[in-house]
């Protein structure tokens, strides 16, 4: 992949990971909760998601769900169904923080590394245009001549780069935002407009086509 090349496919990239979407919204309100060190979690758990596709969009399987609306269909109910799930349960939080305190076994009493970063993974995973769209975009960049599993490795290694800086500087924007404004009453509307928006994506993706 050639330089130029590569600064045209990163400026793109970057511009898609800068629009607010369900990873950008988790890491925004995880960060408000527990602080933007939980951002690395949620960046881990949302690249580790992006790894697996970009090796799917490698071998062709997203051309392949494009041709099958069941597995399509399948796959956004279910994408759907989990940020809708997120959204009502981001509702019934009752406001207060989050921050965890290691306990006396020197444990996180609250904050759970295991569960944000599955959190974040699924929340990745749920929208299959996702796979669609990266297969129609990666191999734009993709020069037939050259290896193209070294290519595939240097667009996710770019990948990887834009979305941490990216969330993880929204994870200190709104750690800060956070910490001087850490009232029980914005915490809850907090809660309540992440909620309502994981609720509009998740049924965005519901709403979804293949196109």
């Amino acid at each position: 992949m050639g330089l130029d090349v590569w600064l045209m496919f990163s400026l793109a990239y970057l511009v898609t990971t800068l629009s607010p979407g369900p990873n950008v919204l988790l890491v925004v309100k995880n960060s408000f909760q527990y602080g933007w060190q939980s951002a690395f979690v949620t960046v881990l758990g949302n690249l580790s998601c992006q790894f697996v596709i970009v090796c799917l969009v490698a071998i062709g399987v997203g051309e392949l769900l494009e041709q099958l609306p069941i597995w399509f269909t399948v796959m956004k109910v279910l994408g759907g169904a989990y940020l809708i799930y997120l959204g009502f349960k981001s509702l019934r939080a009752d406001g207060r923080s989050n921050l965890s305190l290691p306990d006396k076994t020197g444990r996180q009493t609250q904050f759970s590394s295991r569960k944000r970063y599955t959190e974040a993974f699924l929340v990745s995973a749920s929208n299959p245009k996702t796979l669609i769209f990266l297969s129609a975009f990666l191999p734009q960049f993709i020069n037939a001549e050259r290896s193209h599993l070294e290519q595939f490795g240097v667009m996710y290694v770019s990948i990887c780069v834009i979305v941490a800086c990216v969330h993880l500087g929204y994870a200190m924007l709104m750690s800060r935002v956070g910490q001087r404004f850490l009232a029980r009453d914005i915490e809850r509307k907090i809660s309540k407009v992440s909620g309502g928006l994981f609720i509009t994506m998740g049924g965005g993706v519901l709403l979804s086509q293949r196109g």
